[in-house]
């Protein structure tokens, strides 16, 4: 595996940044996570719009513009020889001081591209469905870090995701401060209700999914109902149906939530035809390499 490190490929085992890097030392940096589908990069641009509108809001400079980030990508993608693939782009603040001021880095931002194997669930979970829990870890108040920043500091979500495991889940469920649904550790949620779609606003403490974007996307070219409306456990509880979304997983089946079923606690028709066509959308959508 090579990895990609500010213009140049470096072995697995050499790829190496400064522990003096803001990004280590403080989560100071913004990431994306993206997919390729046989050699078909699915809503590139649209994460590469999302990485510079997260970096803009932190006011972090990437020393390279939108269309060198496009291309370093492919070009990471191609020196690895992968046709399928999950990328992970990576921008810190670079190296500084043992001081939280930005100011104090030497002002070069480090710039990562990994790409590689990825498979989140087994693919028994996306046939069966999954079991989640809510736990008790609230998603971060917008007005402290607003979730449209997608940045390295992760701890609010992975305190979350130890809750999950610790009771035997592989996702969570994760409430905001009014004790409404946000999202899960990872991924967007949907629910459905007598055929329509509903998923939290993106103002209620919830990242503005790529894969969230373009089910809504799918619902309505498809005369689908879809609505972003506050949600609560009870609505979730008694859904039809639910799913998660996220680059990682796709769309994944909900099948029971707090020791609830979901419906008839199987993955619901509708979750499987939404599957089904986001599927045959990543074969035709994205940048061709």
């Amino acid at each position: 595996m090579k990895i990609y490190i500010n213009g140049k490929f470096y072995e697995k085992e050499d790829a190496k940044i400064s522990v003096f890097d803001h990004g280590l030392l403080y989560g100071d940096g913004v990431f994306e996570g993206i997919r390729a589908y046989n050699r078909l990069v699915f809503k590139l641009k649209e994460h590469i719009v999302r990485l510079y509108e997260s970096a803009h809001t932190i006011m972090l400079k990437i020393p390279m513009s939108r269309e060198q980030m496009i291309k370093a990508t492919v070009a990471t993608l191609k020196v690895n020889h992968l046709s399928d693939a999950y990328i992970r782009l990576v921008v810190t603040r670079g190296e500084g001081d043992l001081g939280l001021d930005p100011r104090k880095c030497n002002g070069h931002a480090t710039v990562i591209i990994i790409a590689d194997k990825v498979k989140l669930y087994p693919e028994k979970l996306y046939n069966d469905g999954l079991a989640i829990v809510t736990v008790a870890t609230v998603r971060n108040l917008p007005e402290a870090l607003n979730p449209q920043i997608k940045s390295l500091n992760y701890l609010n979500n992975i305190l979350a995701k130890i809750e999950a495991i610790n009771f035997g889940c592989e996702e969570a469920i994760m409430l905001d401060a009014l004790g409404y649904i946000a999202e899960a550790t990872g991924d967007n949620i949907f629910i459905v209700k007598k055929g329509e779609l509903y998923t939290p606003p993106q103002c209620m403490g919830t990242l503005r999914g790529i894969t969230r974007d373009s089910v809504l996307e799918i619902a309505s070219k498809n005369r689908i109902p879809a609505h972003e409306h506050v949600m609560t456990r009870h609505e979730l509880y008694n859904a039809d149906e639910c799913f998660l979304t996220g680059t990682a997983a796709e769309i994944i089946p909900v099948v029971k939530v707090d020791g609830r079923a979901i419906g008839t606690g199987k993955p619901g028709t509708l979750t499987r035809s939404l599957i089904s066509k986001f599927r045959a959308l990543t074969k035709k959508t994205g940048v061709r390499y």
